[in-house]
């Protein structure tokens, strides 16, 4: 699959989340963003879903390293892994990961200028699947085509 919207996509949103990820697990970057997101992740951790139904508490500091993990990893699997199915299963697990966000962001009642990035990438990840799938199925159909035209001769 050749498609440069489908790598471009790929290779930024891969890059994009290397940086998030690294800035939950790291203050190198920016030390008040990161104060920011140790501060934040503390609301989040206790609306974790799940939590009061199996009466299962996260630490704070757990959730946040093991989502900048996530991130790091599967944003290095968009960006830099070739295979189609390693991709996908990293932009399933970003796609996941910002589902989570969006849903942490509502719980804790942020404003829409805190969510909106969550969104944004949210529908970017749901854009990059659906172009993918177009795209193995744009080519299933032409290699039918070709199969059923190599038969008629």
């Amino acid at each position: 699959m050749g498609s440069i919207v489908l790598k471009s996509l790929s290779v930024l949103l891969g890059l994009f989340f290397i940086f998030v990820g690294f800035m939950k697990l790291s203050s190198s970057i920016s030390k008040d963003l990161h104060k920011d997101l140790r501060r934040e992740y503390v609301k989040y951790a206790k609306v974790f879903p799940f939590s009061d139904t199996f009466d299962f508490k996260i630490p704070s500091k757990w959730y946040r390293r093991t989502v900048g993990t996530l991130e790091i990893i599967s944003g290095i699997a968009m960006a830099f892994i070739p295979n189609h199915k390693v991709k996908n299963t990293g932009n399933f697990c970003l796609l996941l990961l910002t589902l989570m966000a969006v849903y942490s962001h509502y719980m804790v009642a942020d404003k829409l200028e805190r969510t909106a990035p969550a969104l944004v990438f949210l529908f970017m990840l749901s854009g990059r699947l659906v172009v993918y799938y177009q795209l193995s199925k744009k080519e299933a159909e032409l290699a039918q085509a070709q199969v059923n035209g190599f038969k008629q001769e």
